[in-house]
């Protein structure tokens, strides 16, 4: 099998944490301030129902309950626990806790899918964890306790939306947009009576926050998801885990780019070690058997033509 189809998808997959990792820099500078449950609703809300409207289909069955448990996780408590640490924890400490989410993913998928735990992961998510750690930490960085445990919390949804949705696949007949909009709606509908009775609307909407919501609704909710489980789809759960370890790049190379902030030495170095740990992380060609047949064999078999009732791939 071609190696190209895997690394496309890759790449495709790899579009959704780049997205998410603009998050941190689009919370803090254009929406309202400490209202991570109204960030979060109006992220996934409107656009898992106009995807609704285009798929017009609904869970049937099992799916009633499966796309609200993938919506809670991959959508609705994962995207409140990420705005809640972006609000309260300075810098990329957030970013920095949550990548802890592909070593969860290991022990999940071995646990779940049956996927063998390999030295490479294991050497991935200490590589990842260094990396990361090198990139947003600051050592003069004060550590806010519920920022700690909505980064901690996020990524063990994270990690459990993955092993899960792999596990659960996608029903028959279903398309990838309309699956998207069933989980999007979930996460959105179960979050709207926390944010109806917990948090009020701003005073006032400003164009920033009009540019800032448009931009999660499009960007950050309908076209990164979509990606991101058509990536689950088609890679092993660990090595889409690992992808997730682009978000704190972006969110670090765009506070450089955008709020002018400084990138040291050490930071180019954890970047790097960042793409190290997502390389190692990824499914690796199958190599040749060992009794892989000689050129002349193949030569052969090559001139003998197929069977009338067997088909070419």
């Amino acid at each position: 099998m071609s190696t190209t189809a895997p690394r496309s998808g890759t790449a495709l997959a790899g579009l959704a944490p780049a997205i998410w990792g603009s998050t941190y820099l689009v919370t803090t500078e254009l929406l309202p301030p400490d209202r991570p449950l109204l960030a979060t609703t109006v992220r996934a809300l409107p656009g898992g129902l106009v995807l609704l409207a285009v798929g017009r289909r609904l869970p049937i069955g099992i799916w009633w309950w499966r796309a609200l448990v993938l919506g809670v996780l991959n959508i609705g408590a994962f995207n409140f626990l990420l705005f809640t640490a972006a609000y309260r924890l300075p810098g990329g400490i957030a970013a920095m806790i949550m990548s802890a989410q592909p070593m969860l993913v290991v022990i999940l998928a071995a646990l779940l899918l049956g996927e063998r735990i390999r030295p490479s992961h294991v050497l991935a998510c200490a590589t990842g964890a260094v990396g990361v750690g090198l990139l947003v930490f600051k050592g003069t960085a004060s550590l806010d306790a519920l920022g700690v445990l909505a980064a901690v919390g996020g990524a063990l949804c994270m990690a459990s939306g993955i092993t899960l949705t792999k596990r659960w696949g996608r029903p028959e007949g279903v398309g990838l947009l309309t699956f998207t909009g069933w989980q999007l709606t979930a996460g959105g509908l179960a979050l709207l009576p926390f944010w109806l009775s917990l948090e009020d609307l701003p005073d006032a909407v400003t164009g920033s926050h009009v540019i800032g919501f448009g931009y999660l609704v499009t960007l950050g909710a309908v076209l990164s998801y979509i990606v991101w489980f058509r990536g689950i789809e088609r890679l092993p759960a660990v090595a889409i885990s690992f992808l997730a370890l682009g978000s704190p790049v972006v969110a670090t190379v765009l506070g450089y780019l955008v709020k002018d902030q400084a990138l040291s030495a050490l930071q180019i170095v954890g970047l790097l070690v960042v793409f190290v740990a997502v390389v190692l992380g990824q499914p690796r060609p199958p190599g040749p058997k060992s009794g892989d047949a000689s050129p002349a064999r193949v030569m052969s078999r090559s001139r003998t033509p197929a069977p009338d009732h067997i088909s070419e791939s």
